[in-house]
């Protein structure tokens, strides 16, 4: 019983970036932008977050940091990709080599020196919930954990309302369905665009700096591992549904779960192999996905330009 609750837990904690970054990523990709860099944009987030948690004593002022790190990458693949019309794989992939270059020279230069090698902040408790903690295995399950895996859980039903029942989301789909269609209307569509690329940076720089500072307490070179790429394969996975997010996010939690599972059972098995369980269902999830209808916008990845 405390094996399978322990081994639930790690799944929602690890699902927790994965499910955040996509929900950012879901908003964008609705409104017309074909954003990979979500790599590069969560390890800013996530370098942002630690460096201002370390020099604050703040967990909350370096969320903050990360969230907008986050928000300045997007900005940037924003203004290549609707402003100069540039390709935006082309620019997703310059944001995720600038977001691993800038954050590991940035790191060793700041912190990682003799005197502060190893350095460690202040992370995110995990808050214990009154009379819920305690139940046999749902309370080490659903109840144990810090603010910001309730927040991300809470998220799922806000971008779902936000996209199915508000007029921002209608608008969202509009630009990235139709562009011209949508103008006409009088929507602007530079301007929705900005604004879902923006708001998908927060996101992706929020799940950035959960990493650092509520998942771990500091910061290392490449510390995503490739969670950017698995957040827009869970995108993919989940129908750009919010709910379908949820489950793809858990599915990939649960598997980097099993990898530490099994490396921590001692199994006779090659440590290479364990490390690669979350890529494999990942291939294998995304090939199951791409044999059933999706509702991706019509327009994503194409320049729009106004007549």
């Amino acid at each position: 019983m405390d094996q399978l609750s322990s081994f639930l837990a790690a799944t929602i904690r690890m699902a927790i970036p994965l499910l955040i970054a996509a929900l950012g990523l879901l908003v964008s990709e609705r409104s017309g932008l074909m954003n990979i860099g979500v790599e590069g944009t969560m390890l800013s987030g996530a370098f942002a977050a630690f460096s201002v948690a370390y020099y604050t004593n703040n967990y909350w002022l370096g969320m903050l940091a990360g969230m907008l790190a986050g928000c300045f990458m997007t900005l940037v693949f924003a203004v290549a990709a609707i402003k100069f019309r540039a390709p935006q794989v082309v620019i997703g992939c310059a944001i995720n080599m600038l977001g691993s270059g800038f954050t590991a020279v940035l790191f060793r230069k700041m912190f990682f020196d003799a005197q502060t090698g190893g350095t460690q902040v202040k992370s995110f408790p995990s808050l214990q919930i009154p009379g819920l903690s305690s139940v046999p295995l749902l309370g080490e399950t659903f109840f144990s954990h810090n603010i910001i895996v309730y927040i991300g859980i809470l998220m799922v039903p806000a971008i779902w309302f936000l996209m199915n029942r508000t007029s921002i989301g209608t608008r969202i789909i509009a630009v990235g369905e139709h562009p011209k269609a949508a103008d006409s209307l009088g929507i602007n569509v530079f301007v929705t665009r900005y604004a879902a690329a923006l708001f998908s940076g927060l996101l992706m720089g929020m799940a950035g700096a959960y990493l650092a500072i509520a998942q771990s307490n500091t910061f290392q070179v490449d510390m995503t591992g490739g969670k950017g790429y698995i957040a827009m394969a869970v995108v993919v996975l989940g129908k750009w549904r919010a709910l379908g997010v949820l489950a793809g996010a858990l599915i990939f939690g649960g598997a980097n779960a099993l990898q530490m599972t099994l490396q921590n059972a001692g199994l006779n098995i090659p440590n290479n192999l364990i490390l690669m369980v979350p890529y494999i269902v990942t291939v294998l999830a995304v090939l199951a996905a791409c044999k059933q209808k999706a509702i991706d916008a019509s327009a994503k990845g194409v320049p729009y330009e106004k007549a």
